[in-house]
């Protein structure tokens, strides 16, 4: 009697057991398999990894086309940089909930022809209300040497520590050079006799000399000026070479008055038709301009 009893439990304990099982049933479809269902998991974290890698090369793709944009605008294009960080918070800032980084950066590029490398520093301190930064230290170096203006613009950048200046005033600078020798090289090829570049299309003075008078000349010089604010500026001056018996006969100071006359010409007829008037004036008699 007691075996039929025991017999009874155990099966009334197996049913009980098959119909919870009957109740947590997974759905349709669904894997049972902790084994299988741990693989899906890792999958499905791998895909979402992926897709975030997906992003992130699209983000850089982006960002690169950004930056190859910039630089054919402004024609300044960054090739090495480095970043190193110190942190500066003493116990005292730490209880009082300031943090002080110094950031020391290094990079150096071109704008054009010209090279530069920069270092400098910026020193960051933050509260629990604001975040406030600032230059501390500003060192830069150029290359090709030649441009006598760059070497007092870079004195003054690294004194007031003026990065945004820097840039700007940089670009604008080298775009003046350039039209400068487009300009003298225009007019090299237009007036090959007449025209001469001592240095070549790079310079910053032009030579008009007349053939069957050589003893008379006048000499451009273009300077590209930058000011106190950065500010870039050309500035042309006219020199004029004549013998003395040519000063004395002019009687109007026509020679004497030809720099300022000059500088009138240039405020109404701007820097190219200027300097094609002097070359006529001067020897169009002789020479036709090469087409």
């Amino acid at each position: 009697m007691d075996s039929l009893r025991a017999e009874a439990d155990a099966l009334e304990a197996e049913i009980k057991a098959l119909r919870r099982a009957c109740v947590e049933l997974p759905a349709p479809g669904e894997d049972t398999s902790p084994v299988r269902q741990s693989f899906q998991d890792i999958y499905q974290s791998d895909s979402e990894g992926w897709e975030s890698l997906k992003d992130l090369r699209s983000h850089l793709g982006h960002v690169e086309s950004e930056l190859q944009f910039l630089s054919s605008l402004t024609g300044i294009s960054i090739r090495n940089y480095s970043k190193k960080m110190e942190d500066l918070t003493s116990t005292e800032m730490t209880e009082k909930n300031i943090k002080k980084v110094l950031q020391r950066h290094r990079l150096s590029g071109s704008c054009h022809m010209i090279t530069f490398q920069l270092e400098f520093q910026i020193l960051e301190i933050q509260n629990k209300e604001n975040l406030s930064s600032v230059i501390t230290d500003l060192s830069i170096i150029m290359e090709p040497t030649e441009y006598s203006e760059l070497s007092e613009f870079v004195s003054r950048t690294e004194e007031r520590r003026d990065l945004f200046m820097f840039f700007r005033s940089l670009h604008f600078f080298v775009e003046w050079c350039e039209y400068r020798k487009r300009t003298f090289k225009h007019f090299k090829e237009k007036y090959p006799e007449t025209v001469h570049l001592a240095k070549g299309a790079s310079s910053s003075y032009m030579g008009i000399r007349s053939h069957s008078r050589p003893e008379f000349e006048l000499v451009i010089v273009w300077r590209i000026q930058i000011d106190e604010e950065g500010k870039v500026l050309p500035r042309l001056d006219l020199l004029t070479k004549a013998p003395l018996s040519a000063l004395e006969l002019d009687k109007n100071r026509v020679i004497e008055t030809a720099p300022l006359s000059f500088r009138t010409l240039l405020g109404v007829l701007g820097i190219e038709a200027t300097l094609e008037s002097l070359i006529k004036s001067l020897c169009t008699e002789e020479q036709v301009p090469t087409q």
